[in-house]
């Protein structure tokens, strides 16, 4: 998913993107504890997946501070 596409989402479906991320990473992480993960970049993915979408929503809270 790319910023774009992340911009595009209501604040509501980022929500519920990000745990949704963050469920997964834990998922990950579990799992490379355990067993090899058949893909090992899908932890960086989902770190800069998590980080698309705080800056997303840092940059509306800015935007709705400095339009108050």
């Amino acid at each position: 998913m790319n910023a774009n596409e992340l911009r595009e989402m209501s604040d509501d479906q980022l929500v519920a993107t990000l745990k949704d991320a963050a469920e997964s990473i834990f998922r990950l992480k579990m799992q490379a504890q355990t067993e090899r993960l058949d893909a090992p970049t899908e932890l960086r993915r989902r770190r800069r997946l998590i980080a698309r979408i705080k800056t997303i929503q840092n940059e509306r809270v800015r935007a709705a501070a400095s339009a108050s």
